[in-house]
């Protein structure tokens, strides 16, 4: 079977479908858009079933429902369970799209819409991988999908469906394309995710706002006040200025960061491509281990007063801002939020108040790399790419990944084709054709050298 030869003569289908997988606009995060969310699940299940799944179905949740389908070919055979997720980010600022984000455009070798890359090209890789492995009767494992559709607002449902459907999710390793590779030229796998913790933050003053002449200078402002406390958070070194915020992080021996320094990268090409004149963070580490291997603390979102046309002098009586912290092994999502909330309060000036509201978080993973799996995807990359991947560390995160780990028992392996600069969850998210034809080859690879590796670990 000559899998690059199949996939060659269905590319264009291919194409065609994940573009109208595409087309259909499913924000998790905005109410308006859960018609569409319904839609984009429905749409998935019958893709499952056209594939030749034995089964798919909508299984709802207290959210936004999970795509689950299996194919079961025999008990003595080792089971992949695959996930991925069917919602995608706000498309926001769409005056930034150079075309609509929800009518996906193909040019210069990649597909131009929201959700390419941030996850529904990825996922459906492996659709069409199962359907290539089972339309040439040569499926080597049972498989199983969960395709869920909460991920990017932080997987909320999903401790709760893991565990009602803890038996029925029963595999052998979990497979996931939801992360990048170095390119195409240095293929990779992701060894690990930082963690997540998210949070809101509402600074108050006066009970309403006021003339910023008749009381300016006489009452605190809260959007001055939130901007200092902001400040404060991280030090001249670009440490984070929150006790106890390191006590839990482990520390890379250096044998292992040489090791992470053979990666390739360019700096003076990454910054050209960002458009800045030079990078920042925390001192002592280079930009790899800054985004792989250290703990972060980043405003998402800062608002308050008047920001209409014109000028309005005011006083607010409210300010808000968002903030997320990327955390790195072994530090718990639940334990620094506390620390975060306590802190934040304690530097809260006279004459405000501060209330701190969790939004969701998740916990850093860490991928064995001498586990049968690994060494199938290592292989299967070798096959496709004709060299060996790079093992990296991911700066994201997947907060479902570690609950995978805690509740099924399960590793995953963390095999993504998208690339840094595909802009997911920006303006213009794109996705390589390459890229995507060479994830559907690889994934079937994979399933046939877990099939091998599976029988002999």
């Amino acid at each position: 079977m000559n899998i690059n030869h199949l996939i060659e003569n269905n590319k264009n289908r291919y194409l065609e479908e994940l573009m109208d997988l595409l087309r259909i606009p499913s924000v998790s995060a905005d109410p308006a858009y859960q018609p569409a969310m319904r839609k984009c699940a429905e749409w998935v299940q019958k893709s499952l079933l056209s594939a030749g799944v034995d089964s798919a179905e909508v299984i709802e949740t207290d959210g936004h429902p999970v795509v689950y389908a299996e194919k079961h070919i025999g008990s003595q055979y080792p089971t992949v369970l695959v996930y991925g997720h069917y919602d995608v980010q706000p498309p926001d600022p769409l005056e930034l799209w150079d075309s609509p984000p929800f009518e996906p455009v193909i040019k210069s070798g990649n597909i131009y819409a929201r959700g390419a890359a941030d996850d529904k090209g990825q996922f459906y890789m492996h659709i069409k991988a199962f359907e290539l492995l089972a339309e040439q009767q040569a499926l080597p494992v049972n498989i199983k999908f969960m395709i869920e559709g909460e991920e990017e607002v932080g997987s909320a449902n999903l401790r709760s469906f893991l565990l009602q459907h803890q038996s029925r999710l029963a595999a052998d390793v979990i497979l996931v394309s939801d992360t990048s590779m170095v390119g195409l030229d240095t293929p990779s796998i992701e060894t690990g995710l930082r963690g997540l913790a998210y949070l809101e933050v509402t600074a108050t003053g006066p009970n309403r706002d006021l003339h910023s002449g008749v009381y300016g200078g006489a009452v605190a402002n809260p959007i001055n006040a939130l901007c200092a406390m902001i400040a404060s958070l991280h030090d001249e070194s670009g440490r984070i200025n929150i006790p106890g915020f390191y006590d839990e992080v482990v520390e890379l021996s250096q044998d292992e960061r040489t090791a992470m320094a053979k990666r390739p990268f360019d700096l003076a090409a990454y910054q050209s491509a960002l458009g800045v004149d030079a990078v920042a963070g925390e001192s002592g580490y280079s930009t790899i281990e800054r985004t792989g291997i250290r703990p972060t603390l980043d405003v998402n979102g800062i608002w308050g007063g008047y920001t209409g046309e014109g000028a309005k002098t005011v006083l607010p009586s409210k300010a808000h801002a968002k903030l997320s912290m990327r955390l790195v092994p072994n530090q718990s999502s639940e334990n620094i939020a506390a620390l975060f909330t306590a802190h934040f309060r304690a530097i809260a000036p006279p004459g405000i108040r501060i209330d701190v509201r969790p939004h969701h978080g998740g916990e850093p993973v860490v991928t064995p790399t001498d586990m049968p799996a690994y060494r199938a995807a290592t292989l299967a990359i070798e096959q496709t790419f004709g060299k060996s991947p790079v093992p990296t560390r991911g700066g994201g995160s997947i907060p479902i990944i570690a609950l995978f780990e805690e509740i099924l028992g399960l590793k995953t392996v963390l095999m993504g084709f998208g690339l840094d600069s595909d802009a997911i969850h920006s303006p213009n998210e794109h996705f390589g054709i390459e890229n995507f034809l060479k994830g559907i080859e690889t994934i079937a690879h994979f399933h046939q050298q877990f099939a091998v590796l599976a029988e002999h670990k």
